[in-house]
């Protein structure tokens, strides 16, 4: 627990090792139900990281924030592209800042009432995910899609509403390009 200032350096493997964070990888196995084509996703290596993120740890109070890094790695299962399993916040009106240091890729976020966006981003960019948004970080490139990002830390995240519905849209690779497509098996909340 962090009881006074800091200052770190990021860098694009992660926090630096003298700070106190959450390190956490995902691999194919936790991906299971994810993705449209759980098909191909079962036929590779289960073991295989899609997605590792590193945060530092501060106390889950609303008056700090937590931070850290968020690295997606390149890839696809069948024609959809890597990409984390998204959440929204326990604490719903949370927003969220993501700032890209490394590769190409989409912040892909939706709102319960329907409303959905999926900005591209590249390095120096950044993204401001409004409170009541779903989010996910999807990587279109070929180097791994690396951000920074910032939160409220009581916030808390979500996984299961995305677990059990999914997106509305999906980032998918079609006839060569990048294509925002509907997801069929998205189910309303």
């Amino acid at each position: 627990m962090l009881t006074h200032p800091i200052t770190v350096t990021f860098d694009v493997f992660g926090l630096p090792d003298d700070v106190p964070k959450l390190a956490e990888k995902r691999a194919v196995s936790a991906m299971k139900g994810m993705f449209l084509d759980e098909t191909a996703r079962s036929a590779m290596d289960q073991s295989a990281i899609i997605y590792e993120f590193h945060t530092l740890q501060t106390p889950a109070l609303p008056t700090e924030l937590a931070f850290g890094i968020s690295t997606c790695y390149p890839g696809r299962v069948g024609g959809e592209y890597f990409m984390t399993k998204g959440h929204y916040h326990e604490v719903f009106g949370c927003a969220e800042v993501y700032i890209c240091r490394q590769g190409r890729g989409v912040i892909l976020m939706e709102t319960p009432d329907g409303q959905w966006s999926a900005p591209v981003l590249a390095p120096g960019q950044a993204v401001y995910v409004p409170g009541g948004w779903a989010h996910r970080s999807v990587n279109i490139g070929k180097e791994p899609f690396v951000t920074c990002f910032v939160f409220r830390a009581d916030a808390g995240h979500d996984y299961r509403t995305i677990e059990q519905n999914g997106f509305r849209k999906l980032v998918a690779e079609r006839d060569g390009a990048m294509a925002i497509i509907d997801n069929p098996r998205w189910r309303h909340l």
